[in-house]
């Protein structure tokens, strides 16, 4: 008979949908399998049976059997001569800095040229340390199309340590982004829970109105900025998401109706092949404070101002 485990629902997960606490809270566990285990009455929270995109709350016990959860998936084909831009490196993390461009991992086995193919590369150690196989050390993400900072974990003790300080909002992260200016304040925060989009997969929803709120069931997020400068038609804005939803910041300034630069999906001027957004900073306060420049790119539209 398969074991069945039992994991709490801790602060940082609180509101978040059931399947997307059991993938972060289980080491190897496939997003497909989650959902497949859910559908098949295989998960309970609190000893009932409930739907994937159910809301679970902190202290709440999830209970699974292993088998129905835990990923047959392999780890990424090591590239050892890829590029990989090391910020800061010590005994238990790497803060790397990703291209735009670049995917953080693999979809398929046989997939090449990513961040975790290059990071398998470079520190073989990394194999089976955080949420997958597919993620070697992998604290967190940034879309393909964004560039910056990502903090890696070198082994078991640390990344838990990471991902308890990333859910307990200790890491303390800021993104550099370009939109239009006019009319923006030069300081402000926005709130608006965010979604799943109910007919869009590539996108999500920022739930700006009360019954956006009661059809999709969505996770707080708040993002604060200041405007850092202005040039013409742009502004340069630093961001602060603490635990940075997918998509928050791009679908939080796309309803401020300041979509960012080269955001298509979400509205934005076409004027980048890629939405101007990268992750500038990272900070776990006692361990490590990393800052990459803004990227070429970015740097060359604020400068252009128009």
């Amino acid at each position: 008979m398969d074991r069945v485990r039992e994991v709490i629902v801790p602060e940082g997960l609180d509101g978040a949908r059931l399947d997307k606490a059991l993938v972060e809270l289980v080491p190897g566990a496939s997003r497909a399998k989650v959902r497949k285990a859910i559908e098949a009455g295989g998960v309970r929270v609190g000893g009932r049976i409930r739907a994937k995109g159910e809301i679970v709350r902190a202290g709440d016990a999830l209970s699974f059997e292993d088998v129905d959860l835990v990923s047959q998936e392999v780890p990424p084909l090591p590239e050892p001569e890829a590029k990989l831009d090391v910020l800061f490196e010590s005994k238990d993390v790497i803060v790397v800095n990703k291209p735009a461009g670049q995917p953080c991992a693999p979809l398929r086995a046989s997939e090449t040229g990513t961040l975790a193919n290059a990071l398998i590369g470079h520190y073989p150690e990394l194999a089976g340390v955080g949420y997958g196989p597919r993620e070697p050390g992998l604290v967190h993400r940034l879309d393909t199309d964004t560039s910056g900072l990502v903090v890696v974990a070198r082994n078991h003790d640390s990344f838990s340590n990471l991902k308890e300080a990333l859910f307990a909002e200790r890491i303390h992260k800021t993104y550099l982004l370009v939109c239009e200016g006019e009319g923006l304040a030069d300081t402000g925060e926005v709130s608006f829970p965010i979604a799943n989009h109910p007919k869009d997969s590539r996108r999500v929803l920022a739930c700006v109105h009360p019954r956006d709120v009661m059809r999709n069931a969505p996770r707080p997020a708040h993002t604060r900025w200041m405007v850092e400068a202005r040039n013409g038609r742009w502004a340069l804005v630093r961001a602060r998401a603490p635990r940075a939803l997918r998509h928050q910041i791009r679908v939080h300034f796309a309803a401020l109706e300041h979509p960012l630069a080269g955001d298509t999906l979400y509205g934005g001027p076409a004027e980048l092949p890629r939405q101007a957004l990268h992750a500038a900073s990272v900070a776990l306060p006692g361990s490590f404070e990393v800052a990459s420049v803004l990227p070429e790119d970015m740097q060359a539209l604020f400068d252009r101002g128009t």
